[in-house]
């Protein structure tokens, strides 16, 4: 290759090849220029309360005086935050930095088992908790080094009307079980007491860590990825590169839908788009597809990032369809491969392209998007981001040449430090060079476009040829009774393994020799599902991607 990268001759225009990491000092002075520069300006809302990056500023430095002042929590201590997206999060989360503390981002919807390993793991000295989900806590946490508990409710922060839904989640929808923690403090307390402590300056650097996101829970016991002040900084720095080069700052409203503990809307949404001044409008059950349709109508958004699935669930939600999209100028895909289907049908409702991203946690997340101007959907993951190296490698660990299908690998600043107490894991993907092992099998075209072709361990060999679910379940997605779909390979005697497709009807009507029919025109022979298992609904993750790994296990533990 005469040119090692390139991606450059094809970045949009204004995007630069390099970011300087040393534009800021660390995380929390991204958010306090925010604070002095958009102080008047709404930063979050949520079931209709609005609160200024004022009011921001005012009450995390309120939660970190408390944290500070009356735990005497010091820099580098761990605090946990298990919480959908709520306004207490935005508050928690920008107080534990301000405070230097190491924030552990923990998904509400864990079991006892999964929280106390993360807990525990994370040497977690206090923990944020949505009422809604302190009954888990109170099984564990006896056994986890956890001191501080701070408990609220949705409502907490939402003026007189967050007195009512309160009282609506606990005893009319019974969304709050029963919990005794009789050291917790509510956040509201919490904050009032801070108050009486002035926030001290703490110092940070590059190397701090900011965040232990953990990740790995799909291949085994969950891992916390370190990922720096240095590392948030450059990706937010990257992404912000491509994302504010059309965004208007104080103007944009941003639809945070993916939780914010998920890294992706950790960086994106929360700061990319803090960095803007835009409004996050916080959508706490994204699940409620048609309150969801109802909080875009109020909204007047003007951006939205998501997965795959929630970009199809939109589309099939009456009401959505009516919506103004004159302000929209970004959609941004990433947690899981885009389908031809769903951004194709994007594009003609909203009329706005949906560019795919991709990114891992352990690389705080972005590592490649696809410029946003892209007239439509290209199948292709896009450019590498600025001051990144992206290279496929052979089993060998030889760079292949173009065209060649091996592993993704990427080197740059905003790659994580490694895993928290686990050398040994590290050292599996991360090298002294710098490379990090992604474990996605991909290809890079003449441009510098790459294209995941898939997991290395979601690979299917059908008679030692290699089959992609990504591929199958894309061809199969364009028939028009499909509303989701997994492929998996389940054993076969003859040809080692086959596919298995498990498929959930748009059209109630849909037949299982209907949908052989069209992979036959649609499929070559291997790739071709032997069985196919009609379901009324697919596992999934806690931001919605499908879990092939579970519908697997399922079929060996039948086997």
């Amino acid at each position: 290759m005469s040119n090692e990268r390139p991606w450059l001759d094809h970045y949009p225009a204004g995007v630069p090849s390099q970011i300087d990491v040393n534009t800021y000092a660390s995380v929390p002075a991204v958010f306090e220029e925010a604070f002095k520069q958009f102080h008047e300006r709404p930063a979050f809302a949520n079931f209709g309360r609005h609160l200024t990056y004022g009011q921001v500023d005012e009450m995390s430095r309120q939660f970190a005086g408390y944290l500070t002042g009356e735990l005497k929590l010091g820099k580098g201590d761990r605090i946990a935050i298990m919480m959908p997206n709520v306004l207490q999060y935005p508050i928690a989360l920008f107080g534990a930095l301000r405070a230097g503390l190491i924030v552990v981002n923990t998904n509400p919807m864990y079991t006892a088992r999964e929280l106390k390993h993360q807990l525990e793991d994370a040497g977690a000295k206090a923990i944020v908790v949505l009422d809604n989900f302190a009954a888990t806590l109170q099984q564990v946490v006896a056994e986890t080094p956890v001191q501080h508990v701070i408990t609220t409710g949705i409502g907490d922060l939402l003026g007189p009307k967050g007195v009512l839904i309160n009282f609506a989640l606990k005893h009319v929808k019974k969304m709050v079980p029963a919990f005794d923690l009789p050291q917790a403090v509510r956040f509201r307390d919490a904050l009032s007491r801070g108050a009486a402590h002035p926030l001290q300056p703490v110092t940070l650097g590059h190397d701090d860590i900011a965040f232990l996101q953990y990740t790995g829970g799909t291949t085994g016991v969950a891992k916390g990825a370190m990922l720096t002040h240095g590392n948030m900084i450059a990706n937010m720095l990257q992404a912000g590169s491509w994302i504010g080069k059309n965004a208007q700052p104080g103007e944009e409203v941003i639809i945070t839908a993916l939780p914010l503990y998920h890294i992706f809307s950790l960086c994106a949404n929360g700061l990319v788009f803090t960095r803007l001044g835009g409004l996050n409008w916080l959508v706490t059950n994204p699940r409620d597809m048609p309150g969801f349709v109802k909080e875009l109508k109020q909204s007047g958004f003007t951006a939205l990032t998501g997965v795959n699935t929630l970009f199809n669930g939109l589309l099939n939600t009456p009401g959505f369809a009516e919506l103004d999209f004159s302000k929209l100028h970004l959609t941004l895909g990433g947690g899981m491969a885009v389908q031809r289907a769903v951004a194709d049908r994007w594009k003609k409702v909203t009329g706005c392209t949906l560019a795919e991203a991709y990114g891992l946690t352990e690389t705080s997340p972005a590592v490649c998007i696809n410029p946003l101007d892209i007239k439509e959907y290209n199948a292709s993951i896009g450019l590498p981001v600025p001051s990144t190296d992206v290279a496929i490698w052979s089993e060998e660990g030889q760079p292949l040449p173009t065209g060649e299908v091996g592993e993704l690998m990427v080197r740059g600043p905003q790659v994580m430090k490694g895993y928290w107490q686990r050398e040994d894991e590290t050292a599996k993907v991360l090298g002294a060079d710098g490379w990090l092992h992604t474990g996605d099998i991909a290809k890079m075209d003449e441009n510098g476009y790459f294209y995941i072709v898939d997991r290395k361990k979601d690979m299917i060999l059908v008679s030692g040829f290699n089959v992609y679910p990504n591929e199958v379940e894309d061809a199969v997605m364009q028939h028009p009774g499909v509303l989701e779909v997994a492929a998996v390979g389940v054993p076969d005697e003859h040809s080692g393994e086959v596919v298995k497709l498990f498929v959930v009807r748009k059209d109630p009507n849909l037949t299982e020799e209907a949908l052989r029919q069209f992979c036959r025109e649609n499929l070559t022979g291997y790739k071709r599902p032997k069985f196919i298992e009609f379901r009324d609904a697919l596992p999934k993750s806690n931001v919605g991607k499908i879990l092939r790994r579970e519908l697997r296990d399922e079929k060996k533990a039948a086997a």
